[in-house]
């Protein structure tokens, strides 16, 4: 037998016990696995979109087998099911802690947008799509964009939002004052002159939207007047 030969057959050989090893490891822990499989395709899904995300590259992020991967998730589109349930429990929990006062909430979900630039971008990514498209998994989503205006007009209700205002536009209102500096970074940097990640200009923007806060807060939008510059 030659070396080349003799070569081969020791790697493939090393190839097949490494697979095996991390298959071993996933079988051991597989909360951990399913955890690193799902860092992964959020990191390819943000970086290529649900299309151009490839299997092979979040299995190789993931430190695991692609057979490995389809055995968690069945297919690309469950994993991209899967991150998208991840994510928004996340946030869902998050939200479920903090004070019903807008003067808390937007400065927190600003810092959440800046911290999770792979959420944004594949929230943009999706967003790029055919606008009469349904995106993976719509119902359920709008189920809980509706969920969300419910609470809104809960607490419209109970005083604590102004009732001045429709509730979805105020979901739509509160979305986009936090999460725009970090979705348009470009725009960011054109309109203040920084990057959305400069620590000074989070400081600053946060600081803005505690006191813009009062705008939602009930009898005291009336007496906001905003002058914008021509």
């Amino acid at each position: 037998m030659s070396c080349v030969t003799s070569n081969h057959m020791v790697t493939c050989s090393m190839t097949k016990k490494r697979h095996r090893s991390t298959a071993r490891a996933a079988t051991r822990n597989p909360d951990r696995t399913r955890g690193r499989i799902l860092a992964a395709a959020l990191a390819e899904f943000a970086a290529c979109g649900f299309s151009g995300a490839r299997v092979d590259t979040i299995a190789r992020r993931a430190g695991i087998n692609k057979r490995m991967l389809y055995h968690y998730f069945g297919d690309k589109a469950h994993l991209f099911r899967s991150v998208l349930h991840q994510k928004i429990s996340e946030r869902r929990a998050w939200g479920a802690t903090l004070s019903s006062d807008p003067a808390d909430r937007l400065p927190f979900w600003f810092k959440m947008a800046c911290d999770d630039g792979d959420w944004i971008r594949l929230l943009e990514w999706e967003a790029l799509q055919n606008p009469k498209q349904k995106v993976i998994d719509e119902n359920e989503r709008m189920s809980i964009a509706c969920d969300w205006i419910e609470r809104l007009r809960e607490r419209q209700s109970q005083g604590q939002l102004s009732d001045e205002f429709n509730p979805r536009h105020l979901a739509l209102a509160m979305q986009s004052l936090t999460m725009f500096p970090a979705a348009f970074p470009q725009m960011t940097r054109f309109i203040a002159g920084c990057s959305a990640n400069d620590a000074k200009f989070q400081q600053e923007y946060s600081d803005f939207l505690k006191k813009f806060a009062d705008a939602f807060r009930p009898k005291q939008a009336a007496s906001i007047k905003i002058n914008f510059v021509k």
